[in-house]
């Protein structure tokens, strides 16, 4: 079973900045492509920066020069900075992992950290 943890969400006022975690646990896993996501009250959820096995990177229009995603293999954990925070950026930030686990595909979630930004 492959095990997504998110940490690092909080409390931060606008032009602010927070560093989310997300640790990745399992075994016999190959990684395809991890992405964040967000989701706010009453919204549907949007992907935010996608980082491939290659360490290709590409983001949404409104997370461009403000966020970065970034993994350390070493410590199986990938990363979102996000700086100059703004208060449309309130949502709970998910962790999505597609990966290929004991020969299968899959697609995995972790539980979300959530972020809020006051005005």
């Amino acid at each position: 079973q492959v095990q997504l943890v998110e940490s690092g969400g909080g409390l931060v006022q606008a032009g602010g900045s927070l560093r989310l975690s997300c640790v990745v646990s399992g075994s016999d896993i190959s990684i395809n492509f991890m992405r964040w996501y967000r989701q706010a009250p009453g919204k549907g959820r949007e992907w935010v920066a996608q980082l491939t096995s290659g360490n290709t990177t590409v983001y949404r229009d409104f997370a461009e020069g403000r966020f970065t995603i970034s993994s350390d293999n070493a410590k199986n954990t990938l990363y979102l900075q996000m700086n100059s925070l703004r208060p449309e950026d309130t949502a709970d930030y998910l962790c999505y992992a597609n990966a290929v686990q004991n020969g299968q595909w899959g697609d995995y979630w972790g539980q979300g950290t959530p972020v809020t930004v006051s005005a």
